[in-house]
């Protein structure tokens, strides 16, 4: 049911007939020919052009709008002629002080005639988000990933048969358009002549410039959606094949694209910063042109994944939100704890040398084992160098091999040492990968030592590459 307060949009009836003017009542309400919603998630923001066929007469034609019970933006209502050709001059713009939301326009028309006028406006209310369903294959080397958007319309006005564009990208804006909307007409005489220029000239400049005109009529389509994407300097539109209807208080689901082969790879991780102190087993792709993707980004949403269990079925692996993933980049879906991989670290033994003592009241300092040094029990120890032997222990229960990648992150001054090919992936940071074969386990041995109060030299690890050996 439409809202019937929501929207106005009709000629006045004029009272008084002049003979020179030749206006007469006019009291239909032409009804919209074609619409179209660009919408902007980053600002809650949504740029509306809708185009209607009105019977002017000659001389000047009251027009009246209004938005009670809506959201849009007051400030940025536009009037415009298409056709140049209609002789069709809007004379000035009135915000009646007794009727709150509505504004009035004085058209002067050349002739009597019927013209097409196009209405553009922001309005808040309207916003749209992604979801995604992956499916990956028996074998864990491909995915069918598909993605859907959300329209969700609660501007307060309906929208029927409207053209949908959705687009990815940030705008960042002084002011937000719904605190505009809301805001009462008497409080838009107060803001400054300037702020209000400035407010309305970047939105128009930024958001009309980008959006095509509203679209002309189209043939029924009786097929699946799709989503015609285009690429704008930083942003990019979806837009939705054909039209779409979607009332005040709906939602409506369209599919946006389907990969069916999309190439991964599969990553056991132990990074304690980002997914806490466990084991966790990642889906690596990327959205490039060689995955079947890349067209454009992916934007924030929710990701469902399932696996083929090989007897017909799927199997519910996980789900989580992804962030925008830009063309090019990776996706990283976390499938959480794998059961069939245990992971532990072992602590195999632990010594220390290298120890110095302070001599009492003086700073002078001796190594321990060097000749002829007494032990002074009133003295102090002031460094020394803590051995702590470890083994990384992987245990695969899979019927295939797996790959594992380990940070660990050390505080002071650090020595790693061990035969793996590790690398630093920050300053007191350490990363090293290996492959676990299948039904193994597998022990990773490294030795961590940790320079103390008097050999302390820095506060970063040292890598050195070479055999463990317990003392």
């Amino acid at each position: 049911m439409r809202y019937l307060a929501s929207f106005l949009f009709t000629l006045l009836c004029i009272a008084s007939v002049t003979a020179q003017a030749g206006n007469v009542d006019l009291a239909t309400v032409p009804p919209r020919q074609h619409v179209q919603l660009t919408i902007y998630n980053s600002e809650d923001l949504t740029l509306v052009r809708e185009t209607r066929v009105v019977t002017f007469k000659q001389g000047v034609n009251p027009l009246q709008f209004s938005w009670a019970n809506t959201l849009i933006d007051p400030t940025s209502v536009e009037l415009r002629f298409p056709d140049a050709a209609a002789d069709l001059d809007v004379l000035d713009t009135t915000f009646p002080h007794d009727k709150a939301q509505s504004l009035y326009w004085n058209v002067q028309s050349s002739s009597d005639q019927e013209a097409l006028l196009e209405i553009s406006y922001f309005t808040s209310g309207i916003d749209w988000r992604a979801d995604y369903l992956a499916i990956a294959d028996e074998a864990n080397a491909q995915l069918a990933l598909t993605s859907f958007v959300r329209v969700n319309n609660q501007s307060g006005e309906d929208y029927e048969n409207a053209q949908v564009r959705l687009v990815v990208g940030t705008i960042n804006l002084v002011e937000k358009i719904a605190e505009l909307a809301r805001m009462p007409a008497g409080r838009l005489q107060e803001l400054e002549r300037d702020q209000f220029n400035d407010l309305r000239q970047r939105a128009a400049k930024m958001l009309m410039s980008q959006g095509a005109a509203a679209p002309a009529p189209a043939m029924e389509v009786t097929s699946a959606k799709t989503v015609e994407k285009e690429s704008l300097s930083e942003y990019f539109i979806y837009t939705i094949e054909g039209t779409e209807s979607i009332p005040n208080g709906w939602a409506k689901r369209l599919r946006s694209f389907a990969a069916e082969a999309v190439p991964f790879n599969e990553q056991y991780r132990y990074r304690p910063r980002e997914y806490g102190d466990q084991l966790v087993r990642m889906l690596l792709l990327r959205n490039d042109e060689e995955s079947g993707l890349g067209t454009t980004p992916l934007p924030d949403g929710e990701v469902r994944i399932f696996r083929r269990n090989g007897r017909g079925g799927l199997s519910y692996l996980t789900q989580q939100t992804i962030p925008y993933i830009p063309i090019g980049d990776r996706l990283e879906l976390n499938l959480g704890h794998d059961p069939e991989v245990l992971f532990e670290l072992v602590k195999l033994r632990a010594v220390r040398d290298q120890i110095w003592l302070r001599q009492r009241g003086a700073n002078i300092y001796r190594r321990l084992d060097e000749p002829g040094v007494q032990i002074d029990f009133g003295g102090e120890v002031a460094g020394w160098d803590e051995h702590i032997f470890y083994s990384q222990r992987i245990r695969n229960f899979h019927d295939r091999p797996i790959d594992v990648e380990v940070r660990r992150s050390y505080n002071g001054d650090v020595v790693f040492r061990s035969e793996l090919d590790a690398s630093r992936h920050d300053f007191n940071t350490v990363q090293f990968s290996t492959q676990v074969p299948a039904r193994t386990q597998l022990d990773l041995l490294h030795e961590v030592v940790t320079r103390q109060g008097y050999n302390s030299q820095q506060n970063q690890v040292e890598i050195v590459q070479e055999a463990v050996q317990l003392p």
